[in-house]
């Protein structure tokens, strides 16, 4: 464990080496961010964040969980050469840039399955969980028990579908993504970004004070 811990602290070093580096002023307009003292603050599943090269805090001034100094960084790091604007949904599997069979195995068990088992016979609480999460209605016929999306980061929103369980069919579960996400981050962050979505709402479903906290 120390081991590992030791290895998640030296990629968190990295990370904020090369982002001391990054001109934000040239990168704000096109990931949608605020920049105040060259600190950048951007928005993450209804958190603000700050990110420098100094490091990556949630709104109390503490280090960030790994994950999500992972994906932020990558935001940050990632940023493309021009503004890329495209809001259909689209599978994980549709993305161009998805380089290996990994990435869809994570996603297929650490967002569709996570959801599928916890959430499976109880729409209700799911309902309750992404209300928690301000996750908004989709306001088209799509077919399904429940249509939500979340924005996770200023230039990706996910989209969660869900049909219940009934006696004849299981439960489906379907998260797709804004088409213009695989510009702004890399298939790895793409999957956790899902990952995270999935391990927020058991956590706010678990919860009775409303939205889960950073640790998830």
């Amino acid at each position: 464990m120390a081991q590992r811990s030791d290895i998640f602290e030296n990629h968190y070093k990295d990370y904020c080496r090369q982002i001391a580096s990054v001109n934000f002023a040239s990168v704000k307009d096109r990931l949608d961010i605020q920049i105040e003292n060259n600190i950048a603050h951007i928005p993450f599943f209804n958190q603000t964040y700050q990110v420098s090269g100094q490091g990556i805090f949630n709104r109390d001034n503490e280090t960030a969980n790994y994950i999500t100094c992972v994906i932020l960084a990558k935001y940050i790091l990632l940023c493309p050469d021009q503004l890329y604007l495209d809001g259909d949904w689209c599978t994980f599997r549709d993305f161009k840039r998805q380089a290996h069979f990994t990435n869809t195995n994570f996603f297929n068990a650490e967002t569709l399955g996570q959801i599928k088992t916890h959430f499976s016979g109880r729409l209700t609480d799911l309902k309750i969980a992404c209300k928690k999460m301000n996750g908004t209605a989709l306001e088209i016929d799509l077919n399904y028990d429940l249509a939500i999306f979340f924005t996770a980061l200023p230039r990706l929103s996910l989209l969660l579908l869900m049909n219940d369980a009934d006696e004849q069919f299981p439960a489906e579960c379907k998260v797709l993504f804004q088409r213009q996400g695989e510009y702004y981050l890399d298939p790895e962050s793409l999957a956790m970004t899902s990952g995270l979505l999935a391990r927020k709402l058991i956590a706010a479903d678990k919860s009775e004070e409303g939205e889960c906290n950073d640790n998830i």
